[in-house]
């Protein structure tokens, strides 16, 4: 077989990232297998959630987004398919000639499935890919897919890649990080008029006391700017952020993040809970982005327990409200401190954590499983 792969990655969405932040690893890491010289086609479903809720955006952002997101990845061939009845045949035609297939997590179960009954007939290799922690918190939702079909698990940290081993009896699981993609994320400098960023979804319940303890307590105190964007926040954290002084913006396309991370001093990384206790260890896409683009990283309590990065170096975790808010004050007053603090984290990003440094190694998964 050639060094050539072709690549088939199905995924939940490729030109949204409204609500989904896979979206954001995604492109990168299918850019930079192009890059290396493979065939890459990246499927959506018709009609799915996360690009259905972005075209219901106002004020020209779902065009914007869509348009960014078309002018940054020219290199990304997508496809969309409808899924039921009639899938099965445009998959079959689809797959013909493919040597790796790439299941996301969030695809649909009878999409997958019906993925993995071609996989003799058509006699490609298929990888499961799971950036999520349902495999913690709902495995029942991810032991509908036939997972012993799969060649291999693509798993975002070491605790998910034990449960796929050790509960779920899949033999070969590689643990396979997120990373930055740093052909768009990269220190801009701008004029800062913010003080402290905060980009991310309020979720279900998933961190409310995090956010009321290490973005709202503080901002409220603090004699600056504070500035929120993300989606899915309710009435009563709306109420709150307002009442706290913070500006909420709302949805931020992605690739829109490094001018509003280079406007602003400091941003923080506050993870749900998940990422705290069982899957501690995983950071959110958001930390090597943020740190990709310089500027300073401050976290509410998590531990990097796979030594992805340098604790207290390329960010500052703070024990609670009080010690997060110092720590804010402390940076705004002290430029050389800031500038040390992010300089720390893009050196580790473009040593470490790129789309390309993950695009290597996808290819010699691929290469030890016999593709």
């Amino acid at each position: 077989m050639s060094d050539r792969l072709r690549f088939r990655i199905f995924a939940q969405s490729w030109y949204s990232d409204w609500n989904h932040g896979n979206a954001h690893f995604l492109r990168g890491l299918a850019r930079e297998l192009v890059s290396l010289g493979h065939e890459v086609r990246c499927y959506e479903e018709e009609g799915g959630w996360s690009f259905s809720n972005l075209k219901q955006q106002e004020n020209g952002l779902a065009h914007a987004a869509i348009e960014r997101f078309q002018r940054a990845f020219p290199q990304l061939d997508v496809r969309f398919y409808k899924a039921g009845a009639s899938f099965r045949t445009f998959a079959e035609s689809e797959l013909q000639g493919a040597d790796i297939v790439i299941v996301h997590e969030w695809t649909a179960v009878d999409v997958a499935n019906t993925i993995l009954s071609l996989k003799k007939k058509l006699g490609f290799c298929s990888l499961f890919h799971d950036t999520h922690h349902r495999a913690y918190t709902n495995p029942a939702e991810i032991l509908k897919i036939e997972l012993p079909q799969f060649d291999a698990v693509l798993a975002f940290g070491q605790a998910i890649r034990r449960i796929y081993k050790e509960g779920f009896g899949v033999e070969r699981v590689w643990t396979f990080h997120e990373a930055a993609d740093t052909e768009n994320f990269f220190p801009r400098h701008r004029h800062k008029n913010i003080d402290v960023i905060w980009v991310g979804n309020w979720g279900d319940d998933e961190r409310t006391a995090e956010l009321q303890e290490f973005l709202i307590h503080p901002a409220a105190r603090l004699r600056g700017r504070t500035v929120v964007h993300g989606v899915r926040y309710p009435a009563d954290a709306l109420q709150k952020l307002n009442a706290a002084g913070v500006e909420f913006r709302g949805y931020l396309p992605n690739l829109m993040a490094p001018e509003a991370y280079a406007d602003s001093c400091v941003t923080l990384h506050i993870p749900r809970r998940q990422y705290t206790n069982g899957l501690s260890g995983i950071p959110t896409i958001r930390v090597f982005e943020a740190m990709a683009c310089g500027i300073p990283l401050l976290c509410s309590p998590w531990t990097d327990t796979e030594g992805l990065f340098r604790p207290q170096h390329d960010y500052l975790c703070l024990p609670d409200g009080p010690a997060m808010l110092a720590e804010i004050e402390h940076l705004l007053r002290d430029d050389v401190a800031r500038s040390q603090l992010a300089q720390n984290g893009l050196e580790t990003i473009r040593n470490r954590h790129t789309c390309a440094h993950r695009a290597a190694q996808l290819v010699d998964i691929c290469q030890e499983l016999g593709r």
